[in-house]
């Protein structure tokens, strides 16, 4: 006899595959970024958008 599956057990490989895609997603856009912010956007548990807004101080005159 085999056990029930629950809702959404087929999807968690592929869960963990948008996990490990959304956290490289998130060291990418970290690279090099001295001043700002990162902002993540998720729908139903999943990272949708990564916008990264990067400051730049300009030496005065």
């Amino acid at each position: 006899m085999t056990e029930p599956t629950k809702p959404g057990a087929g999807n968690q490989g592929e869960s963990e595959r948008h996990l490990e895609e959304s956290i490289a997603s998130v060291r990418e856009a970290l690279t090099g970024l001295r001043y700002g912010a990162v902002q993540l956007t998720v729908h139903e548990g999943r990272v949708v958008q990564i916008d990264v807004t990067e400051k730049r101080r300009l030496k005065p005159n």
